[in-house]
């Protein structure tokens, strides 16, 4: 077998323990930047511009939610192709992977904007926008959508160099992406200096410039350093995205989109109930999902290095390492969250007064929440390692029915039978509920065994006729807690 190609990480032959690790850490590292980013944003927002203008932007970002939601899965369908290719040494099929991927979320942002930018109105409305930030958030959703297919290509761009061991360039970007904008966001809304304030549409323009910026360093870094997935010359023509390649984007990349808009609708129902308990105890959940926000990337940074590294060792053939991957990876994400969980829970005080003040009734039911809740990541995390390594060989449909069964039927089911007796506090018990059942059912399916002969015909030369898949990571960066 020939060696890695020049500028991939090979996770086919490096040590388990210290390559997940390695891996793991610039992928936390960027998630944990863009949701910094998301909260100082609305920050700047908040304060310079007031309460209607926080409100356009979040219904705006409702419906950038639901985009990326759609490209993210996209983007882990060509992961597949990508990491297994990687790991047989066959960079001619990486690189044809990677070409159709780019093709067509570029296609698809441009379709997004153009559609995006007449029908701003319509969205709005649907999403009953407040007529006090209509107006705001109309223009901030219209310069999103501008943006929109350079921040899609972007995106893609990364999860693909992920695809092939390479979390250090993405790491490098989001940097100078959410270096831009938390510069841009003050400048731009104000119009410090000679340059004038543009209000909110100079938040959005903030972000566009960040993502335009972020998009064309990442590209010329890609060819100044000869990175393998780089197209030349007749390989182009791959830009267009073959028939077999498109099959692989809809029949994987639909069901992990959904994972995320299923994660997303989960907290959008637990927000309706928590509100039926008043303004403290939504003040108090507000506070409590900051930090749970926080509390489950390294969940997600994990589950994105060991279906990283499991893809390549399924391209392989590796399947002697498969259980020492999970192994590992099971192992430091209960480090890594049970660290966090302590540190949360030793200085909940000083950390729940940065979104509550002084309120002590406030903090008291947040301190009420986080007593019930915070331990449950524990197994939110385990369970999506499991789903991580599954769905390196293409499993991706149990994983979203497990997903949708917990985290409506049994959370909700949960909250409403133990509601007439725990009060509010079936909300809170219904998080470990639901992740109990999520991890049962995970383990069940892994030790079944029967996701590791799963197999997607995707030829990726004409001479060839089947090549098994993969997926990469769990949504990184900002989303409802799922418990």
């Amino acid at each position: 077998m020939s060696g890695p190609a020049k500028g991939t990480r090979d996770l086919t032959q490096a040590p388990i323990a210290s390559a997940l690790l390695l891996f793991a850490i610039p992928t936390l590292l960027s998630n944990i930047l863009q949701s910094l980013n998301g909260s100082i944003n609305a920050i700047w927002v908040g304060r310079f511009l007031g309460t209607q203008a926080l409100a356009a932007t979040a219904n705006a970002n409702i419906i950038m939610f639901l985009m990326f939601s759609v490209v993210f899965g996209f983007g882990m369908a060509s992961t597949v192709v990508i990491g297994q290719s990687v790991g047989r040494r066959d960079m001619e099929a990486a690189r044809r992977a990677f070409g159709s991927a780019i093709g067509f979320c570029s296609m698809l942002g441009i379709g997004v904007a153009t559609a995006g930018w007449v029908g701003a109105p319509a969205l709005l409305r649907l999403l009953a926008t407040p007529a006090g930030a209509y107006d705001m958030a109309l223009v901030y959703l219209r310069v999103i959508f501008i943006a929109m297919p350079a921040s899609l290509l972007g995106l893609m761009i990364m999860m693909g160099l992920r695809g092939a061991g390479d979390a250090r360039t993405p790491l490098i970007f989001m940097i100078v992406s959410v270096t831009i904008d938390l510069v841009l966001n003050p400048v731009l809304i104000l119009g410090l200096g000679p340059v004038p304030a543009f209000g909110i549409a100079g938040s959005a323009a903030a972000t566009a410039a960040a993502g335009f910026v972020s998009l064309i360093g990442v590209i010329a870094y890609i060819y100044a350093k000869d990175l393998p997935l780089r197209l030349r010359g007749s390989e182009l023509r791959w830009l267009w995205p073959a028939p077999d390649q498109l099959r692989i984007l809809a029949a994987k990349g639909l069901p992990m989109g959904l994972q995320m808009i299923v994660m997303s609708a989960s907290g959008l129902v637990m927000i309706g109930l928590v509100n039926r308990e008043g303004l403290l105890v939504t003040a108090a959940y507000g506070a409590a999902q900051q930090i749970w926000t926080y509390l489950q990337m390294p969940a997600m940074a994990m589950g994105a290095a060991v279906s990283a590294m499991a893809a390549q060792n399924v391209g392989a053939g590796r399947w002697d390492r498969i259980g020492r991957i999970t192994g590992y990876g099971l192992g430091y994400q209960l480090a890594i969250t049970g660290t966090m969980i302590g540190v949360i829970l030793l200085f909940h005080e000083a950390l729940l007064a940065l979104f509550l003040g002084s309120n002590r009734a406030a903090i008291d039911a947040a301190w009420n929440m986080q007593t019930m809740v915070t331990w449950s990541f524990l197994l939110f995390g385990c369970t999506m390692i499991l789903f991580g390594v599954m769905r390196a060989n293409g499993v991706v449909v149990k994983p979203l029915l497990i997903l949708i069964f917990t985290l409506f039927g049994v959370r909700l089911g949960f909250y409403h039978l133990a509601y007439p007796l725990l009060g509010a506090d079936a909300l809170w018990l219904s998080f470990p509920a639901g992740s109990v059942t999520s991890l049962a059912l995970a383990s069940a399916v892994y030790l079944h065994g029967g996701w590791r002969k799963a197999k997607l015909i995707a030829p990726v030369h004409a001479e060839e006729c089947r090549e098994t898949v993969n997926s990469e990571a769990e949504p990184a960066g900002r989303i409802a807690p799922a418990g």
